[in-house]
């Protein structure tokens, strides 16, 4: 079954449901799909060329400002699922959004899909500050077309 993206050319990310990732009522816990959200976004990041060593070292990153999901479907242990990623915005001074979409990988269905609104950080502070040169070509020229309605 092929996976219906919401846009063009993700950058993907698979797991397996693990059995420890269940709740009390016998589906994903909701927490884990944040978890494998932003794990998918590191992925992406450092196969762009930013890696959290690079944040590191400029003392700047990308904090989430704002999250949003939305849940479709539950998941339980053992499903195969996929998860696609997409910078969708950067303005190449302080902001930066990601859209999330989680599928099972054997049925198609979309499990998940969320959004992040980003802003760029001192690291050592916290306090927003101008995006480095590294952060705005990098995350600029990796921006999806998406369309609009």
């Amino acid at each position: 079954m092929s996976i219906q993206w919401v846009y063009p050319e993700p950058f993907t990310m698979e797991l397996v449901v693990d059995p420890a990732a269940m709740d009390g009522l016998g589906h994903t816990n909701n927490a884990n799909y944040i978890i494998w959200c932003e794990k998918c976004a590191w992925q992406h990041s450092e196969f762009l060329g930013l890696a959290v060593t690079d944040y590191q070292a400029l003392d700047r990153g990308v904090a989430i400002r704002h999250a949003e999901y939305d849940y479709f479907q539950p998941t339980f242990a053992g499903d195969p699922l996929v998860i696609g990623t997409w910078l969708v915005h950067c303005d190449g001074r302080l902001r930066i959004e990601r859209h999330f979409q989680i599928a099972h990988r054997d049925t198609g269905d979309t499990i998940l899909q969320g959004r992040w609104k980003l802003v760029s950080v001192v690291l050592s502070t916290g306090r927003v500050t101008k995006m480095p040169v590294q952060f705005s070509r990098t995350y600029s020229a990796a921006v999806v077309k998406i369309p609009t309605s």
